[in-house]
Formats: C-alpha cells, structure tokens, sequence
C-alpha cells in the first residue's frame, strides 16, 4: 500500500535534513564535522520519524494504525539509494587509475568511506537500536545496523567490479618488494584489512568472516606466490651451486614468514610457507640429498644445519639422510680403527684405542647435536653406527670381546696411581668418556670380567688412585647397567674394610700375648671372599720362607679362633713384601729397600746364609715349579741383583745364581716386583674361559625361566624370548642357545615335544 501523503512529506521533510549530515560525513569534507547543533537536529528528526503515529506501510503488514510505531523502512531505503549512487560515483571516478594508483585511491577512497560509515552509524543509532533490531529479530537477515550497510553495499556496488584491477596491482607491488624493490607495507596492510573487514557474517553482523580475504585475496596470492618461487628458483638451480641455492631458499623463507607479519592476515601464514616448502624444497630435495654426502665429508657443518632445516620442513624429507650419515659414520670409525691397528700392530694401546673410538664419535655427536640438533633419528643413526663400528672393526676381528678388553684395561690404568695421574675433575671426565664407549659395547659381561680382576688387584696391591674414583666409575657402571652388574665389585670394597678391622684387631692380639722382641715383621693381610674376587690359588708348590712361618702360623690360629669353620687359602702369587738390604761395600750408606714379591723373597733369603746357590738348590729350598721360578730368577737377574755365572740361560740346570756384591741402582727403593708376561697372558685366557663358562649359565638360568613360566613354547620363540632376556650382558648366538637347550634336555629340565616345541619338566 503506497504511503500516504503525510507520510510522504513526512519522509520527504525527514530526508533533506539527514541528507544535509550524510553529505557533511562522505561527499564533503569530514574535517569540518557536524557541529552539535546539526547533530541533535539530525538524530531528533531521524527519532521523530521512527516514533510517528501513522499506519505502517511494510509488506506483508496490514495498514492500521497503531498509535505510535517503531518504524525506519522508507528511511532505510533512502540510506540505500544514497550510498548506491555515492559508490556508483567512486567507481566511475576509480577506473582512471591503474598498478600504485588505484591502490593509493582504494585506500584513500576505502579510509574516507568507513570513517563516514562510523559517524553514519552513530546519527542512525535510534534506527540501529530499534527498528532494526526488530527486523533482524524477526529474520529479515539482509537488513543491517547502518555501519555494516555501508560495507555491504561497499562491496556489491564498488568492490565487487574493480576487486581484480587492484588484486593485479598488489600483486605486482608484492612482486616488487621479491625483487628487492623497496615499497610501502602499509598500503598493502591496508588494502587486506579491508578485505577482511568485508567478510561479513550473516547470521551476526558483529563478526568478521574471511571469506572474502581468502577468495579474493588470498587464492589468487598463494598462485602468484608459487609461480614466481617455481621460475626463481628453476633458474637459480641452474646457475648455481646447491649449497648457495639452499642460502636463497632459506632467505625466502625468511622473507615469506615476515611478510606475513608486515601485512597479511595471520591464517594464510600456513598455506603460504606450505606452498613455498613445496616450491623452494621439495620439488628440489633429491638435489640437496644428493649434496648431503660430499658436505658430510668436507665436514661442512653449517651448511648441514641449513640442508638439515630445510629439509625437516617437508614430509619424509630427512628419512634418506639418515642411512647416509650412518653409513659415513660407520666407515669413518672403521677406518680411524683400521689406521690405528695398522700402526700399532700387536702392542695396541688401550688408551689409543679409546681415544680413537671417541674422537669419531665427538665428532659426529656434535654434528647430530648442533646440525642436527639432536633429532631423535639422527641421534639413533649415530648409536647404531657406533655400536657397529666399536664392536666389529679390524681390532675386533680376531675375537669380538676385544673392544671391552681393551676398554677394561684403559679404565685400570686411569684408576690406577702413577706419576701421570690425572686431576679429579680431569679423571671423571675421563671416566665418563669411558661410559660414552661402554653403553655401545655389545658384550658387556667381557668387560665385567676384565674389570673386576684389575679392581682386584688395585685393591690388593693398594694401587687404586683414589677410593672416591673407584665408587664414582662403580655408581657410572651401576646407573648403565643395574645392581646386579656391580654387587660383586661393592663387595670387594666391604671386603677391604673388613680386613682393616682384622688387622688392627689381629695386632691388637699379637701386641697383647707377645714379647716386642718377638714382632719383628711388619705383616698386613686381607682376607677375602672366594664367591666375590675373581682370585685363585696357582698350580705350584711354595715353602714359605722360615722368617715368615711364625707370623703365617700365629694369623692362622687367631682368624680360626674367630671362625672355625672357614678355611684360608693362601694365594702367594699375590703375596709381596720388602727386604732391606746392606752390602758391606756399597757407597750407599742407607741401603736398598727390594719390593719384591712372596715368591722372589724366598730366593733372595737364602742368601743371607750364602753368596752362591744352584737352580736345583732354590728349586728345592722354594718349591716352585720350574715356570714360577725361572720367571722369578728371570727378574732377579736382568736387574743384577743375582748374577748368573757361565753362558747358560736362566732356569739350565746346573745354573747358578751368586748374589751382585756390587749392586748399584739410582734409587734406593728398586721394585722387582713386576708381573710376568706370561702371568697376565695365563690370566687373560683364564678370564675368556670364564666368559665362556659363566656365559653357559646365564643362558641356562635364562632358558629355565623362560620355560618355567611359559611350560610349553616353539624352539622360535624360546631362542627369540632368551636373547632378549640377556642381550644387555651379551649378543648369545643361536647355536649356543640350542647347545643350552641340549644340555638342559640331558639333564632332564626340559624335554622335547611335537618335533619343533619344548615342555618344561617341573
């Protein structure tokens, strides 16, 4: 029904003064302002207007009168045709300007508008709050507050036509700054920020939607992005090294992360450096891959960091890598291993050794560490090259438990006193060098053994550098490996305690019930446990010395006073003491101290009594076997202590041996107590066999268990469940294990059934 004509003067007479405030706020200068005065008039005539009483004129409303109506329609559609025309007129006035200049006037054009469309917003506030309230809350969605119908029709009447002369024209300026050109941001800050604000939500004006920003912006970025880094790129691969083509890619990334803070909205930061990633390094990853090799080999560190970020920055991008490194690693200590063993031929030094295993792998752990930074795959790679390479080189290619055997005898000669000993901070780390080494060793019951027999003998012979050493590599092997691992060397230690005790307790007695003329011997003793030192007695007959009977007697008899039941066995080629002594004729009025052993003392006491004895006299008066005595004499003699008279070689019989009147040494104490060569090779076979043995028991034990769990189980899976329960001692290989199975099916712990299965025989 078409408004009467009061309305219409009504809405006539209400327009031209409203018409007067939108000229003021978009056509003229804004400056100027509404002057308080125009404001009220304005906001009232608008207020007035929504509150007269006149029939309602809506569709789809009956025409009656109601009395006073919130009413706004024609108004609004005034507003409408006003802002259709304004925007026609900006349209016709933006299509003279082209590339900067259209992007200049857009946002000119856009900053003059929303500015006006906010003091817009605020004379129709009485509308806003009212009338079109009620409509939207009736689900007239394409009535708006009057701010968001500003950009509305922003957007239908101006935008909409010339958004793909200004996305040309950003797009080239972005172009520009790629190529290095310097430009304005803001204006392209601005120019999003208006795409985004245009994102209107329907179902709530307040909210901003991207969807404009990402189809009108957004998509035709993203492509324009990928096509320039796809021709960049291609031409710059082909005129340059790979390692300067890694520098420009890193730059572009670089430069695309911080453009996105410079203008863009901070959602596109994902699919922009996705696509880039695509473009710059994953179309050219077998490129850099195949760089990889010959940058690990010149050591070039940081452009492995480069190629290593790179790279992590796509799918899968870092998988081929690691077989390489590995590998390179791998072959690298091989042939450190290799050169040394070449050089060293059979008198391999145990520290040389461990100082080439841990050179490569420093080397290649702060490769991992700093390149790498300590990726999980890469530290893996390394583990497993270094366990290959420390338990299967030339070194070991004679026997495998060769790297903990030398491993063992480094840590002796770290842990044991000489003049080059190490400060304390300076020792730990040695020691935990040692550990770095150890946790790669496969057969970790070798070096077990190897190193309790060194640790027995430092305690015994008193050579340890310090005990706060010996409890630190002790807690070290502990924390590698368990309780278990190191019970035994903690009871060697509560061992030596005990023996102080008993000795003080032993003097204590002998002070108490002898005459001081009778103590004429200084005599110290440890008394240990067969199950805990790897310690036993030789296969040689020994008479102890007459000057040392009383005092083996007396010590006898007290510790079997305090425990009757134990038996002492004595194991003299341990045993070692000091002689004084004086030659009649020497200028050294002091006289010599000899540190000797048990056994050499045996042979040099006789001579208290004689200048010249027979090798079948001091066989007889010591008792030895012909290989303890000659290696006893064998010293004696290179040192010239004892001279053997003819050309005969020691241990001839016949031999005789006269004591040196004129013996002459720089230093007052001469230690002869040295270990035989063929001591300490007895002793490391003994210590294999050993291996050997107790290595058949813990496969046993292992089986057993397993057995008596499960009771019944595929011979498959009784290997496979057997290497796994002790493979931290030891790698057991599979003919072992089944020699095992035999043995405990012959003696009745298992038996066989169904071919290929076992049952458990309780």
């Amino acid at each position: 029904m078409p408004p009467s004509d009061s309305a219409a003067d009504s809405l006539t007479s209400t327009w031209a003064i409203v018409e007067v405030g939108i000229d003021k706020v978009l056509a003229k200068n804004l400056e100027e302002g509404l002057t308080p005065a125009l404001y009220m008039k304005i906001y009232t005539a608008i207020y007035q207007f929504c509150t007269a009483a006149r029939p309602t004129t809506q569709v789809g409303h009956p025409a009656t009168s109601r009395g006073a109506q919130l009413l706004g329609a024609e108004l609004y559609n005034k507003l409408i045709e006003y802002l259709e025309k304004h925007l026609e007129n900006i349209k016709l006035d933006a299509w003279q300007f082209v590339d900067e200049g259209l992007i200049k006037y857009y946002i000119r054009t856009w900053n003059r508008y929303t500015t006006g469309a906010r003091y817009l917003n605020h004379i129709f506030e009485y509308l806003n709050r009212h009338w079109v309230k009620r409509e939207r809350d009736e689900g007239r969605r394409t009535v708006y507050d009057v701010n968001t119908l500003c950009l509305v029709k922003w957007r239908s009447v101006f935008f909409d036509s010339i958004q793909s002369n200004l996305m040309t024209a950003v797009l080239k300026l972005i172009e520009k700054q790629r190529n290095g050109e310097s430009i304005e941001n803001t204006d392209i800050k601005n120019v999003v920020g208006s795409f985004v604000n245009l994102g209107l939500d329907e179902h709530d004006s307040r909210k901003v939607s991207l969807s404009v920003y990402k189809t009108y912006f957004e998509g035709p970025f993203i492509a324009s992005t990928e096509a320039y880094y796809k021709d960049e790129s291609k031409r710059f691969v082909a005129e340059n090294s790979v390692v300067d083509y890694m520098k420009k890619a890193e730059v572009r990334l670089q430069e695309e992360a911080g453009r996105v803070q410079l203008y863009l909205h901070q959602s596109t930061e994902k699919i922009l450096m996705r696509t880039c990633e695509t473009v710059l390094i994953y179309d050219h990853a077998d490129l850099l891959r195949d760089e990889f090799q010959n940058l690990l080999e010149t050591n070039r560190q940081e452009d492995l960091k480069r190629m290593f970020t790179l790279l992590s920055r796509i799918q899968n991008g870092l998988e081929p890598l690691r077989g390489k490194f590995e590998t390179h690693v791998r072959k690298q200590g091989l042939a450190a291993i290799e050169k040394l063993a070449n050089e060293a031929g059979e008198n391999l030094d145990p520290k040389a050794y461990a100082d080439a295993l841990l050179e490569v792998y420093r080397q290649y752990a702060h490769l991992v560490q700093y390149a790498f930074r300590d990726d999980t795959d890469f530290v893996k790679s390394l583990d497993n090259a270094c366990r290959e390479f420390i338990n299967r080189n030339k070194v070991c290619s004679q026997s495998s438990s060769k790297s903990p055997e030398l491993l063992a005898k480094y840590s002796d000669a770290l842990l044991k006193k000489s003049g080059k000993s190490a400060e304390d901070s300076d020792l730990d780390a040695k020691l935990n060098d040692i550990m770095t080494i150890f946790k790669y060793i496969d057969d970790k019951d070798v070096f077990q053994k190897f190193y309790t027999r060194m640790l027995s003998r430092r305690l015994v012979h008193g050579t340890s550098t310090s005990d706060d050493a010996e409890s630190s590599m002790i807690s070290k092997l502990k924390e590698a490996c368990g309780h278990e691992y190191t019970s035994k060397l903690q009871r060697m230690f509560q061992d030596m305690n005990v023996s102080q005790d008993l000795q003080i307790q032993f003097r204590e007695a002998m002070a108490k019930n002898l005459d001081p003329s009778e103590l004429t011997i200084d005599f110290t003793i440890l008394v240990l446990g067969t199950n805990f030192w790897p310690l036993t007695p030789i296969n040689t007959t020994f008479n102890l010395p007459d000057e040392l009977v009383k005092t083996f007697e007396r010590f006898q008899s007290f510790y079997q006073s305090k425990h009757s039941g134990r038996k002492l066995t004595w194991l003299w080629q341990l045993s070692k003491g000091e002689l004084k002594a004086n030659y009649p004729k020497s200028s050294n009025k002091v006289g010599y101290t000899f540190q000797v052993s048990t056994f050499q003392m045996a042979i040099l006491l006789p001579y208290n009594n004689g200048d010249t004895y027979s090798y079948e006299q001091l066989q007889q008066i010591t008792a030895l076997n012909k290989e303890y005595l000659v290696g006893s004499l064998s010293i004696l003699v290179k040192a010239r202590v004892l001279l053997l008279e003819g050309s005969g070689e020691v241990g001839d019989p016949g031999t005789k041996y006269t004591l040196n009147m004129d013996f002459k040494n720089k230093k007052i104490r001469v230690n002869l107590n040295v270990p035989l060569r063929s001591e300490q090779k007895q002793e490391t076979e003994t210590t294999h066999k050993t291996i050997e043995e107790d290595r058949k028991m813990l496969m046993q034990s292992a089986i057993v268990r397993i057995m008596k769990a499960r009771k019944v189980l595929k011979h498959v899976v009784l290997v496979q469940e057997t290497i796994a329960q002790i493979k931290s001692r030891f790698t057991p290989k599979v003919p072992e294990i089944k020699k095992c199975i035999d043995f405990l099916i012959e003696k009745e712990y298992l038996e066989r059934i169904d071919g290929d299965r076992y049952s458990y025989l309780a």
